[in-house]
């Protein structure tokens, strides 16, 4: 009994050491990107110029920094996303991002499945991690999500995090929510190659109408929100 006591005391001593040293591995590059990053101004095209000074290389170095905007969030995805349309143009820049949100939403799957509440907590606080339980207990836990993931403005990176909480597999969740980016990103890029070819007139009107979009989401987001939280008050005085 002891044996196995000092067994399970030992891996969780190596669990926690183990993810200290990826919070600490990620949140250095992080600290150096996003350093890099602000020293430009923190623009789309400044974002631009830092990817365009590694050359060639940049492609890789662009898709590390997708990774660890999904995983870190510490710099704005839109910008991200504008800045590889500016970088490499709408198609290879729409690659670059999915290929990047894709493996870093794997990773935090992975991660989160192993680790529990206690690694979202790292990242995202208790209070927003509550207001998304009525995700888990949805019967439509699929269509829930990919509405989620598909409205603009939404805290995508948030859900990221929630969604390997519930009972979803992560074969489903990553084609949901790959599936359900694809807009997003698209517009994302395609605006950053108008800019970038000069096209500045389409450019604003993409913008505008993708921020139109974005501000109806997040009031559909607070509307999803709101009901949830009026059916678990009904339930609790109930």
């Amino acid at each position: 009994m002891k044996e196995k006591f000092k067994t399970l005391k030992a891996k969780r001593i190596l669990g926690l050491f183990s993810l200290a040293a990826v919070i600490l591995v990620f949140g250095l590059i992080s600290y150096f990107v996003v350093y890099k990053f602000l020293a430009f101004g923190g623009s789309a095209e400044s974002f631009e110029a830092f990817i365009e000074g590694y050359g060639w290389s940049g492609r890789f170095v662009a898709l590390g920094i997708q990774i660890l905007q999904v995983f870190v969030a510490l710099i704005p995805g839109e910008f991200v996303e504008v800045g590889l349309g500016l970088a490499f143009g709408s198609v290879e820049g729409t690659l670059i991002c999915l290929v990047g949100v894709g493996a870093a939403s794997a990773l935090v799957f992975l991660l989160v499945k192993k680790w529990g509440v206690k690694l979202v907590e790292l990242f995202v606080s208790r209070e927003k991690i509550n207001s998304l339980r009525f995700i888990n207990s949805e019967k439509k836990l699929n269509t829930l999500v990919f509405v989620l993931f598909l409205i603009p403005g939404t805290p995508k990176d948030l859900l990221t995090y929630f969604v390997p909480l519930t009972k979803m597999k992560m074969s489903e969740f990553l084609c949901i929510s790959m599936l359900a980016r694809i807009p997003s990103v698209v517009s994302s890029t395609i605006g950053g190659d108008f800019f970038g070819s000069g096209r500045y007139l389409e450019g604003i009107i993409l913008f505008v109408v993708t921020g139109a979009v974005s501000l109806g989401g997040m009031l559909i987001y607070r509307l999803i929100l709101s009901k949830y939280q009026k059916r678990k008050a009904k339930k609790e005085e109930a």
